[in-house]
């Protein structure tokens, strides 16, 4: 949407989140109406989305409070993308900056300098709002500060075909590691073994996954980069080699459904006898470093070595169904909604 079109606009599209899901998420929990165009106060800026970012993690913050407020019915549903400067009434913000922030999901939101992030314009919106913005960054700390793989160990991902999933496991591979993906479906998996570059997948969706997995880590598993929980979780603890590390990062398995199940089997026995570390973690914790994170990460994408898969879902009106296909496993790598 360009800047004229701006000044044409009277009304701020948006979606709001009606109502608390008890189960699977549905179209029935949003609702999608217009608002008064939001007006920058002196110190704040006038902001147009441009992409926003379908991550699992909205679905739990429909749960319980987190690293952010539990959203609560009535709001705009929330989101981090990113938004193009188009008035400013500070001189820190200029009209045509790129900023990431938490925006929702709507066409305009407005925000002081402290609450966005200025990014550079020579990278493309698709690496920004993905593989050089929260998606990629978690796959980077959570693999090396966390896992801390040493070449040759064999590193295990979960939900390998997902947004984060196949950053961490190309990570694994650029780290000199064995890499063994999770995912669900033979084409899923056909896809992260030939265009991702695993060394082996396992469908968790097929039958045997305990044997399927066992086989295809012969001298165990160093690392295990945990995207879903449940019974991959517990699936991949058994064959955990000593000393071994588990990397708390997700539990979609357990985001869009009612209870989180029953508690794994062997807990904690199994993290004493084989002296397991297993660490969650936030990536906001690991902020301090960004820069050389995101040093690296481009570096990585601009010699051909790291791969950003990115759907893009056009259409503000699509948002809900983006989250709901991403939550029920309709996609690879990272998910984006682009506005209009």
């Amino acid at each position: 949407m360009s800047p004229g079109a701006m000044e044409a606009s009277t009304a701020n599209r948006r979606w709001i989140y009606a109502e608390r899901p008890e189960a699977a998420l549905g179209p029935e929990h949003f609702a999608f109406g217009q608002g008064p165009m939001p007006v920058a106060q002196p110190g704040q800026a006038l902001l147009g989305v441009r992409a926003i970012s379908v991550d699992p993690a909205q679905r739990a913050w429909m749960k319980a409070a987190s690293y952010r407020p539990r959203l609560e019915p009535g709001e705009v549903m929330a989101a981090y993308g990113l938004a193009e400067v188009l008035e400013s009434r500070t001189p820190e913000l200029q009209p045509g900056d790129i900023v990431e922030g938490d925006f929702g999901w709507q066409d305009y939101a407005v925000a002081s300098p402290a609450q966005v992030v200025r990014r550079d314009k020579a990278r493309s919106l698709e690496e920004l709002v993905g593989v050089l913005n929260i998606t990629g960054l978690t796959a980077y700390f959570g693999l090396f500060d966390i896992g801390r793989p040493r070449p040759g160990e064999t590193v295990v991902v979960s939900a390998a075909a997902g947004a984060v999933g196949c950053i961490a496991l190309q990570l694994a591979r650029l780290a000199g590691c064995r890499v063994v993906g999770i995912a669900g479906g033979a084409e899923k998996c056909r896809w992260v073994s030939e265009h991702l570059g695993a060394d082996a997948v396992v469908d968790y969706k097929a039958a045997g996954l305990q044997e399927a997995l066992a086989a295809a880590c012969p001298r165990g598993v160093d690392v295990y980069f945990d995207n879903t929980g449940g019974d991959i979780l517990e699936a991949a603890l058994s064959l955990m080699n000593l000393r071994g590390r588990v990397v708390c990062c997700g539990a979609v398995a357990q985001y869009d459904q009612a209870a989180a199940g029953q508690g794994l089997k062997g807990m904690p026995g199994v993290l004493i006898r084989k002296r397991i570390r297993m660490e969650g973690f936030i990536v906001f914790d690991h902020y301090a470093r960004r820069s050389a994170a995101e040093a690296a990460l481009c570096a990585w994408i601009d010699a051909g070595l790291l791969k950003a898969p990115m759907e893009i879902v056009d259409g503000l009106t699509n948002a809900p169904q983006a989250l709901m296909d991403l939550l029920k496993g309709r996609h690879r790598g990272k998910m984006m909604v682009r506005p209009s």
